[in-house]
């Protein structure tokens, strides 16, 4: 796993959220802010199974290799998180009208699978350097993606970005042949 999987920063801020259960699962604090700027009511459920990774280790470069990252990921794995990943969006589904589903790090194979086509369970998806995201997920998703990725991410890779930039041109192409189909031609 690469070092910016277990990097991150202190925000010193109370909650002002409620601290709901959806499906069973604790929603946390960054919700507030996001709430905030798009106006929605936003949900950041715990697919950790309630663990917290230590701070004090996560923040501390000569510390990181205290944590055991590969008993994490097996506790996390997709076999794991993957069937409450889709009880929760199935319920936020029924819940309402439009939801979009946003996934950090090793959350991104989870917004896939929500945005598959044969659960299209949410209306889009966002990842932020989506970790463990195979071919055969960005081929399956049927609802539109942002992908947001640094230049030099190990864990997904240069050659899943082209991947995935082809099959968004792809998308696109037809897209356009769609939109006009329907403008130029049925419409006479």
């Amino acid at each position: 796993m690469a070092d910016c999987c277990v990097k991150g920063f202190r925000w010193d801020a109370t909650p002002k959220c409620r601290n709901d259960k959806v499906a069973g699962i604790d929603c946390s604090v960054l919700a507030d802010y996001y709430a905030e700027e798009v106006g929605a009511t936003v949900l950041i459920p715990d697919f950790f199974g309630g663990e917290i990774l230590a701070a004090d280790i996560i923040l501390n470069d000569m510390r990181c290799a205290e944590l055991d990252l590969p008993t994490f990921l097996a506790r996390n794995s997709k076999a794991v998180r993957g069937p409450e990943i889709i009880k929760t969006a199935e319920v936020l589904k029924a819940s309402y009208r439009r939801f979009g589903v946003f996934g950090f790090c090793i959350g991104g194979w989870g917004a896939f699978h929500i945005g598959a086509k044969d659960k299209q369970l949410a209306d889009c998806i966002s990842v932020a350097h989506p970790t463990m995201v195979e071919k055969t997920e960005i081929d399956g998703l049927a609802v539109p993606v942002q992908i947001i990725a640094p230049e030099m991410d190990p864990m997904f890779t240069e050659e899943l970005k082209e991947y995935t930039r082809r099959r968004g041109m792809e998308r696109a192409k037809n897209a356009a042949v769609y939109w006009f189909r329907e403008w130029l031609l049925e419409n006479e």
